[in-house]
């Protein structure tokens, strides 16, 4: 087992048997033989789905899920909050009995910002997290009263601007115009409002460009603080912030990688995975906790069942850049490992509970199906999901794309809008991306179940 003593484990974990959440869920509880939520028949298992079946605990990926989205939080590529995730994952394979490791690379410096409620007035079961402008103020945290101008083109500018922090609805072009006349008239900060996205999107926290050595912190929130702030401000006469601003730079992301070796040195490999960051913002439950805990309890069962096949975990860092951690893991394998690849079992997003999100996806970035798709699909026969199967169909935009580009057996698998896979849950990107607004435990079951039975399948074959 590769030596892990760098791993800052201590404190996490210990967490998983002791996290606790905001919410309770209740645990799916039907027998192997039970016919599934929204299957159209009972199941036909064989010997070696009852393995899986049996073995997988949804508590166990609860708490797990607990650890990632409220006790960690959002995880940030390279930052100190997604190198906290990293270890506790590596901890987690490790004790599981994978040779484990972390594969570090660079990413692109970050800008953060952080809302502080000082009457505790705002709502605080989502995520208070921002973007700052790196032309902004940074490392710094300044307090004032909220003052709502309206917006950035054509602001309201009441009598006592000076020492508050002013919110207006963001257009980038007056942006540079608009923060130097804020600064100018005595303001601590600036938060800058999104445009409300098309439903069921909204719109993201973002750090705000287009600005040079502005002399106060300027943030970018996402679309449901916006409102929140607006609804806090209709009903009470001060609303006290506190905004801190953060840079974080010089970073480094990491990938996670547990491995157990098959049969002989050139023992095809079989990979299961997810993407364990964030967006600025997001506690990232459903994206990518969902996909990262079916990984981590996959690993678990699969950890004493015989294969063929080398089994691999991975936990890509800084997908949410442009699938950096996944794309740089490619890049370092040479041919004769891409060679031994049967299949990448990628998985974003598996867990939302909006209702819409009645399709379970089979998404390919050459819109074809292949080992992985093909094996998913025969999972889903065996267990009943024949109807709710979708694909393959073409889509990128997550890890399986760094593998199929390179010409390896790879899919995304992830629950979605009916209509189109890009039809994606309200909460996707935003800071109500929690466990008790975004997740169901019903279906983080039914794709820990497709996943293993499917993963499992292609590993024993010889």
């Amino acid at each position: 087992m590769t030596d892990t003593s760098g791993l800052s484990r201590r404190g996490l974990l210990g967490a998983v048997a002791g996290a606790t959440a905001a919410t309770a869920l209740s645990t799916p509880a039907w027998a192997a033989d039970d016919q599934r939520p929204g299957a159209v028949r009972p199941p036909a298992l064989d010997k070696y789905d009852r393995q899986i079946v049996n073995g997988i605990s949804s508590d166990r990926a609860l708490q797990h899920l607990k650890v990632l989205s409220e006790q960690i939080g959002p995880r940030i590529g390279g930052t100190v909050s997604e190198k906290r995730a990293a270890d506790y994952l590596a901890g987690q394979l490790n004790r599981f009995g994978y040779r484990t490791r972390l594969e570090p690379f660079p990413v692109a410096d970050k800008f953060t910002a952080q809302i502080g409620d000082l009457r505790n007035l705002l709502p605080d079961d989502i995520c208070w997290q921002a973007g700052a402008a790196p032309g902004g103020k940074l490392n710094v945290t300044v307090q004032g009263p909220a003052r709502d101008v309206g917006p950035a083109t054509a602001p309201v500018w009441p009598a006592d601007v000076a020492g508050a922090v002013v919110l207006a609805d963001d257009t980038a072009a007056a942006r540079p115009g608009f923060v130097a006349e804020a600064a100018s008239r005595g303001a601590v900060a600036v938060i800058l409002l999104p445009a409300d996205q098309v439903f069921p999107r909204r719109a993201s926290a973002f750090s705000p460009s287009g600005l040079t050595d502005a002399p106060i912190p300027v943030i970018g929130v996402a679309q449901v603080q916006k409102r929140l702030l607006r609804e806090a401000l209709a009903v009470v006469t001060s609303l006290p912030l506190s905004i801190g601003t953060t840079a974080h730079r010089s970073l480094i992301s990491n990938n996670v990688i547990g491995e157990r070796r098959g049969k002989g040195s050139n023992a095809p490999i079989v990979m299961v995975s997810g993407h364990y960051d964030t967006v600025i913002g997001a506690p990232g439950a459903n994206d990518d906790g969902s996909g990262t805990v079916l990984t981590l309890e996959l690993a678990r069962v699969l950890a004493k069942l015989p294969t063929e096949a080398t089994l691999r975990f991975a936990l890509w860092g800084s997908e949410e850049q442009g699938l950096i951690g996944s794309r740089y893991h490619v890049a370092q394998l040479a041919q004769d490992q891409r060679d031994r690849y049967r299949a990448v079992f990628q998985n974003d997003m598996v867990a939302t509970s909006w209702d819409p999100a009645i399709v379970y996806w089979l998404l390919s970035f050459d819109g074809l199906a292949n080992t992985a798709t093909n094996a998913v699909r025969a999972s889903g026969q065996r267990l009943g999901y024949d109807a709710q199967l979708v694909g393959p169909v073409t889509r990128g935009a997550s890890d399986h794309q760094s593998f199929q580009e390179v010409g390896i057996a790879a899919a995304n698998f992830s629950w979605r809008g009916e209509s189109s896979p890009a039809l994606l849950e309200p909460p996707y990107h935003s800071p109500e991306d929690t466990i008790a607004k975004n997740v169901s435990l019903e279906r983080l079951k039914v794709s820990m179940e497709l996943i293993g039975t499917a993963a499992y399948a292609v590993a024993r074959r010889r």
